[in-house]
């Protein structure tokens, strides 16, 4: 009888403790980090996204709006990686000439 005793005080020590600690960690306040305020960047004028913000606004009316259409080509060939189509085109890279081959 007596090992059983033991362990029922060793349980209820254990369990005594485990309350302790689960109460003491409620109970603790805890503090909000710090936060820092940092200004924000303004990003430089984009005109062409004025151009799309306006178009936007517009509704369906921009559908109609050649300002609107050619900002979208603008939008598009970004988007693609094109050059726009009144930039001139790069010159093509020259062949290589048949004594540059090796034969």
């Amino acid at each position: 009888m007596e090992g059983k005793t033991g362990a029922r005080i060793v349980a209820i020590m254990l369990a005594a403790v485990a309350l302790t600690a689960a109460l003491v960690s409620l109970n603790r306040e805890e503090k909000p980090a710090p936060v820092a305020i940092v200004p924000e960047a303004q990003a430089p004028a984009d005109p062409l996204r004025q151009d799309l913000r306006r178009c936007q606004q517009l509704g369906n009316a921009a559908l109609e709006d050649d300002s609107c259409r050619a900002a979208w080509a603008r939008s598009r060939d970004r988007f693609l990686g094109r050059e726009p189509a009144g930039a001139a085109m790069p010159a093509a890279p020259e062949a290589p000439s048949r004594s540059s081959e090796g034969r």
